[in-house]
């Protein structure tokens, strides 16, 4: 067991869920189910895309559906937990301020009062100082690399005139289905890396960033990352915002809060193994309740749908991220490293790991010695394969010991400070933009609401972000109402 001043450091695996996951995927047998139940509508899948479509069925006066959620909580990515010191996120950890285009971000957030009258409420927004930087052995303000070369500066300038006049374009959008169209196709054919070489950048610092800035977004560096994907990220905002909006549990704060809307209506620890239709009835089957609906609404991850819905057709070729990440409990700050005033976001150049968040850092106390921090690492080096198999193999004190030791180099005194460490594993955390992704054929069509059986994850805008999530939940919700004639 990973050590803490010669004493072992409790904690372990946490929301483990890969012994279902992979019963699907071997299409392990179950038996036939208990009980049979009546229902117009089934969601499958209890993240956020899954929960967009339950409240906006419940907005629009439609009840007679339920939400089946494989984990024994919903939220998917916007899960979070709790300990005596804080709440903190398991994922997701904060979201952008929606621009006007995001419509149905706005609206929800218009429902929980964060928004009134077109003004953000100070409370929901990150506080100062929000993130920084180690770089050349001290902590910076932001993230973005400072104290460059003249060459370095020139590169960069030029790259943001570059990310200036896709913003213009109005090609790049978020959600991303407003700007998306055929002109941008050459861009996905690209690597992201590939098109910085095309303009010329080759700054060292600056390829770091970008490669962090994928790594962060898609779970994947810049040369496995689609260049309209990269693009995207950095055109799709105005270059000017408040935020981010932030919680001590990250996004996790959402959704309890859509789960006091429509928390009735979802099953947890349900995992779907079967969807059949017959005379355009469904019957979805989990291990002891068979379903008999008239339309579904596939809201989990669409790697799983060959598994599971019969007939389905060729597999997708969806590529997914896995992610790590572990919430470390300390009974004091650590010293040393030049530390300075503590940040929201804490980034370490060059690490192959993404940093972390404090989840105290929104507390009104003026005083904080207890906190804890959630740990973030996307494993982007090498196959996707080849790192789920790692996470796998690996046992806890593994990666305890690996999070520690990153985290020494910034802060040699860590191991005196932590008293738990629980970690994550996220084998398909979310999916990954490689070349070719966005503008995949198979996504796209995917992607069309039609019938009475419609997709909703946010793999299918080819990347997961809070954002897309919510509005193929809402589209789909809509689109069934529209196909049972209850709009």
């Amino acid at each position: 067991m990973t050590q803490k001043s010669g004493r072992p450091i409790p904690g372990g695996w946490v929301n483990e869920n890969f012994t279902a996951g992979h019963a699907i995927r071997d299409r392990q047998p179950f038996g036939d189910p208990k009980q049979t139940e009546k229902t117009t509508l089934v969601i499958v899948g209890g993240g956020i895309a899954g929960l967009s479509a339950a409240w906006r069925l419940h907005k629009r006066g439609f009840h007679d559906f339920v939400l089946l959620e494989m984990n024994d909580a919903a939220g998917g990515n916007a899960r979070s937990g709790e300990n005596e010191v804080s709440a903190y996120p398991w994922a997701a950890h904060y979201l952008p301020v929606p621009g006007l285009r995001a419509v149905y971000v706005r609206e929800l957030f218009e429902d929980l009062g964060v928004l009134k009258n077109g003004v953000w409420d100070e409370r929901h927004l990150c506080f100062a100082p929000q993130e920084r930087l180690f770089a050349l052995g001290r902590w910076q303000d932001g993230i973005e690399p400072v104290g460059l070369a003249q060459g370095d500066r020139d590169q960069f300038a030029r790259l943001e005139d570059l990310f200036a006049k896709h913003r213009a374009s109005g090609a790049f959008t978020i959600p991303s289905e407003l700007g998306l169209t055929e002109k941008s196709a050459d861009l996905d054919r690209l690597s992201f890396a590939q098109w910085l070489d095309q303009n010329g950048v080759n700054s060292a610092p600056i390829r770091w960033y970008m490669d962090y800035c994928c790594r962060d977004d898609y779970g994947a560096l810049a040369a496995d990352t689609s260049a309209w994907a990269g693009i995207h990220y950095f055109s799709s905002r105005e270059p000017v915002e408040r935020g981010p909006l932030t919680w001590p549990e990250g996004n996790g704060w959402i959704t309890k809060q859509l789960l006091k809307i429509v928390g009735g209506y979802v099953r947890t620890s349900q995992p779907v193994r079967r969807i059949r239709t017959e005379k355009n009835k469904y019957t979805v089957q989990t291990a002891d309740t068979a379903y008999l609906c008239d339309a579904v609404i596939f809201a989990a991850p669409t790697f799983l749908a060959p598994y599971i819905i019969e007939g389905f057709g060729p597999k997708p070729s969806f590529e997914y991220s896995p992610w790590l990440t572990a919430n470390l409990t300390l009974d004091r700050s650590p010293r040393g490293a030049n530390q300075d005033e503590r940040a929201w976001d804490n980034v370490v150049m060059h690490s192959p790991t993404l940093g972390y968040v404090d989840a105290t850092h929104q507390t009104l106390r003026s005083h904080v010695e207890k906190t804890v921090w959630t740990f973030y690492w996307a494993l982007a080096e090498g196959a996707a394969a080849d790192n789920r198999r790692k996470l796998l193999a690996s046992d806890a004190d593994y990666w305890k010991d690996a999070i520690l030791r990153d985290l020494e180099r910034v802060h040699p005194d860590i191991r005196a400070c932590v008293t738990r460490i629980d970690l994550m594993r996220m084998g398909h955390a979310m999916a990954r933009p490689t070349p070719g992704a966005i503008f995949d054929p198979q996504r796209r069509e995917l992607a069309k609401l039609r019938g009475r059986l419609l997709f909703a994850n946010s793999d299918l805008s080819g990347f997961s972000i809070f954002e897309e999530a919510q509005y193929r939940g809402v589209k789909a919700a809509e689109a069934v109402l529209a196909v049972l004639g209850r709009v």
